[in-house]
């Protein structure tokens, strides 16, 4: 119902996604004007008595254009109103029976209302009402001349006319409303998108600003004490430390400022220590309680707040899509340190790895963070809540890239889901 694309007109439902919608039009077009020429000619010789050049003239020139107003109504409207309106005054120019249909014959009739309807699908509303105007006012003026007298019958042309534009105009508002629906939505469900993804950067920059704001307050501290707990500092290196102290000091400060405009009112006065593995636990213990069984497998190994961080929010999102989801379903959270050799699923932790680690030799070391939960036990009915601690896996890969590791996130075979990420803990390997 477009009328026109790059400046070219395209054929009347040419936006239609099947293929025969497309061609449903020329289909149309073609039957109509195979049948009516040939029975306008037989119509207007036998019935009414016309001369058979003229008859064949306005035959082609009432039936023909009807292909045209498959790209061009309004031009094929010209062409087929001159026609009728000409065909008319040629009638008065013969003696024909009173029963016969008088301005417009019914060939005639059956041709411009679907020429209408083409006009309703492509012109504006301004358009229409013109096209109904000289309509209804060319019948109007035959009827002074109509030669045995005028009736009711006569505004058929009119009548037939404007329900045919009314209806395509009313069909082709519908298309477009719906057209500009679906394209508002598109939109919505990209800005969303984005929102979404700003907004969970903007809370992993809050969380990691109070990680680093730990450690910028750990160095001023010791900067500054230097010289009370080492009394045999030379002076330039007592000035140097407090050289230190003011520049972490001065960072500190500007780092608040820069991440102020970060927390909204939500997060104003997060004064919380962040979390880390050691509080998993606690996330697993909780979730048991209302959401269902979960089997946890710690890992007491010691790596950099901003890894413990994410892969706290990781199994806090995790639970949080089972408890939605698949509420009563049996979980597996597991926490392991493996070297890529063994695998990306991390069933195969390294030797030694039980408990801590020694601070050499973990070169390319990963924790693996896995949950695994089984289908529930009932399909939900919906999803139990409609927000979340998060944003889905929207967060959970901008938390493992921020850090550089892998996340695997998808449906098992069997119905149930699976959350795999692997973070590095070495610090050449985080990025």
């Amino acid at each position: 119902m477009t009328p026109v694309e790059e400046g070219r007109p395209r054929a009347l439902l040419a936006g239609a996604s099947r293929r025969w919608v497309r061609l449903l039009p020329w289909a149309v077009a073609f039957v109509l004007c195979v049948v009516l020429l040939p029975t306008t000619i037989v119509v207007l010789t036998a019935d009414y008595g016309l001369n058979g050049g003229v008859a064949s003239a306005l035959a082609v020139a009432q039936s023909a254009p009807l292909l045209l107003a498959v790209v061009r109504p309004l031009h094929a409207w010209y062409v087929v109103f001159a026609a009728d309106v000409a065909g008319a005054l040629a009638l008065l120019g013969v003696d024909f029976e009173q029963r016969l249909l008088w301005p417009f014959p019914p060939m005639e009739l059956v041709g411009y209302v679907a020429l209408c309807l083409a006009l309703g699908l492509r012109e504006r509303r301004r358009t229409l009402v013109l096209v109904w105007l000289a309509t209804a006012g060319a019948n109007v003026g035959l009827g002074f001349a109509a030669p045995h007298g005028s009736s009711a019958k006569e505004l058929l042309f009119t009548i037939l006319g404007g329900v045919a534009l009314l209806l395509g105009g009313v069909l082709r508002e519908r298309y477009e409303v719906q057209r500009r629906l679906v394209e508002q939505e598109t939109i919505s469900e990209a800005e969303r998108g984005r929102r979404t993804l700003l907004e969970e950067r903007a809370r992993i920059a809050r969380e990691l600003h109070d990680v680093v704001a730990h450690h910028m307050s750990v160095i001023t501290v010791q900067a500054d004490t230097a010289e009370y707990r080492l009394a045999t500092l030379p002076p330039d290196v007592r000035e140097e430390f407090t050289s230190i102290a003011a520049t972490a000091r001065e960072s500190l400060g500007e780092m608040r400022r820069l991440l102020g405009v970060l927390r909204n009112e939500e997060a104003h006065g997060e004064l919380a220590p962040q979390p880390g593995l050691a509080q998993i636990g606690q996330l697993v213990e909780a979730t048991a309680r209302t959401g269902g069984p979960v089997e946890f497998s710690p890992c007491d190994a010691e790596v950099p707040e901003a890894v413990g961080l994410s892969a706290y929010r990781i199994v806090q999102e995790a639970l949080a899509n089972v408890v939605r989801h698949a509420p009563g379903a049996a979980t597996h959270v597991s926490l392991s340190v493996s070297r890529p050799a063994d695998g990306q699923g991390g069933e195969h932790p390294a030797d030694g790895q039980d408990g801590g680690h020694p601070a050499d030799g973990r070169g390319g070391e990963r924790l693996t963070v896995l949950v695994v939960n089984e289908p529930p036990p009932e399909p939900p009915a919906g999803p139990l809540e409609v927000g979340g601690t998060g944003h889905g896996l929207v967060g959970m890969r901008e938390r493992v890239r921020l850090v550089g590791g892998t996340l695997d996130a998808g449906p098992l075979p069997d119905g149930g889901f699976r959350v795999a990420a692997q973070l590095p803990l070495t610090e050449e390997d985080l990025t």
